[in-house]
């Protein structure tokens, strides 16, 4: 199906986060843009408000007429839904075309030039920064987001004139093999998902592969560490980045007083005095990934300068509540081992003098089962480490998979605890934090404004 043939998208699942953006994308499109998801949410009722039809009960009956007629109606779906699911079963024994989110963001990679960034971790917050860096720069782009942008308030941006789109390429599901970049950031191929996957082999072939995917006249942007082999087609180039080697790199880094500076270094240009506006040490090298990507795009030392100062950060992706002389309390989504080691790390070089306390609530039990001892090394470099129940998302429990086996091999010398996901709120009443930083993909989230009151009081 064309994008020009549509005249109704049905979403099922449509509150996540990547399909939203996809969603506002058919939205301003004007088309009839419906769904269903399981719970009602802040972003579904937006949604809403911005002329989308939700529902929430599975129900074949509350599909509206509009999204009833295989000709003109796609059907968008996440893989997270279950294949037994009684719409989506309706929409494929009917004959609709079915796509999963990543197939319809694939078109797009076709029909523009795609910016995407790939990886275990940082492609939230290096794709967020490219688009923003990108967007108020003279060469403008789209934009379709994992996480929300503080500086928009949403994960979609739309240009009327730009034919670049940058795009959030996720590995689950191996969902990044439809898309069609012309160039693409790598961050990092820590093996994940292993309950799609199976072996860290099969994981680290699977991103090679992706690489074949870009587009002749393009380029490959990967981290100098990573553990995999590049295979890209004749005609795409090939860079390296890290914060400190590659061939964009940072140097002269300061960071103090809350603040970072550092110089970037580029085979195109350098530019000096570099000052994020999210200033946090692991944005140093995302910060160079994005603006790598937008340098060879099009974008000028000053448009590179501005839109890195001017950057604010995603929603959950150190996300800072309180940050005053006493108290700091922020969220982090970091829900794997190496993305919980790079936020203690960052914590440390920003407050290293200070008590960091880091609440953590697991995310699936498949992913504890496998890395319950990396999860633990990670937590390790916390002062203090606080587990709450696992969060099952979309599977049922394994026997013996308890938080308690990432408690158990936690390093002798820290502090720790487990305490009920409930009884959060008044676990922070009752005592005193100097930093306290939530970890996870869960819905520990959900307390963060109460938590933020409580600690405000204590000015």
């Amino acid at each position: 199906m064309e994008i020009k043939d549509i005249k109704a998208v049905y979403f099922i699942g449509a509150g996540g986060i990547g399909m939203s953006a996809i969603a506002r994308y058919f939205i301003r499109k004007g088309m009839v843009v419906a769904g269903y998801d399981r719970t009602s949410s802040a972003l579904t009722r937006q949604l809403e408000n911005e002329g989308m039809l939700i529902h929430y009960e599975e129900n074949v009956d509350d599909i509206p007429h509009a999204c009833r007629n295989k000709e003109t109606c796609l059907v968008v779906y996440t893989p997270a839904v279950s294949d037994n699911h009684k719409e989506l079963l309706y929409f494929r024994n009917n004959g609709f075309e079915v796509q999963k989110r990543a197939q319809v963001l694939g078109t797009l990679t076709r029909t523009h030039k795609g910016l995407c960034v790939a990886g275990t971790h940082g492609k939230t917050s290096t794709s967020t920064m490219c688009a923003h860096i990108m967007h108020q720069s003279h060469v403008e782009c789209n934009a379709f987001l994992g996480g929300i942008s503080k500086n928009y308030g949403t994960n979609y941006i739309l240009s009327d004139s730009s034919d670049f789109v940058v795009i959030e390429a996720d590995e689950f599901d191996r969902s990044f093999h439809w898309l069609s970049p012309w160039m693409t950031v790598i961050t990092s191929t820590d093996p994940d998902h292993l309950d799609i996957y199976g072996t860290k082999e099969a994981y680290l072939e699977s991103f090679r592969h992706y690489t074949e995917l870009i587009r002749p006249g393009g380029a490959l942007i990967i981290h100098t560490d990573l553990e995999m082999k590049a295979n890209v087609q004749d005609g795409v180039k090939t860079y390296t980045y890290s914060r400190d080697k590659g061939d964009f790199h940072a140097e002269n880094i300061v960071i103090e007083d809350g603040e970072i500076t550092f110089d970037f270094v580029s085979p195109i240009e350098n530019i000096t005095g570099i000052k994020p506006g999210h200033p946090i040490p692991i944005n140093i090298e995302n910060g160079v990934a994005a603006m790598a990507m937008a340098q060879l795009n099009g974008c000028t030392a000053n448009e590179l300068k501005y839109g890195m100062e001017t950057y604010r950060g995603v929603d959950r992706r150190f996300d800072f509540k309180v940050r005053n002389d006493k108290h700091v309390f922020l969220t982090d989504y970091a829900h794997h081992p190496k993305e919980i080691l790079q936020s203690a790390k960052s914590l440390k070089e920003l407050y290293g003098n200070r008590k960091i306390t880091a609440i953590f609530q697991p995310h699936l039990y498949t992913r504890t089962r496998d890395f319950y001892q990396d999860f633990a090394n990670s937590l390790s470099h916390f002062d203090e480490v606080i587990l709450t129940d696992i969060y099952p998302a979309r599977e049922q429990p394994i026997p013996g998979i308890t938080s308690k086996i990432i408690f158990d091999n936690i390093k002798p010398g820290v502090e720790k605890q487990m305490i009920r996901k409930e009884d959060f709120p008044d676990f922070v009443k009752n005592r005193d934090f100097d930093v306290l930083v939530i970890l996870g993909a869960g819905d520990l989230e959900n307390y963060a404004t109460q938590i933020a009151q409580i600690i405000e009081k204590r000015k």
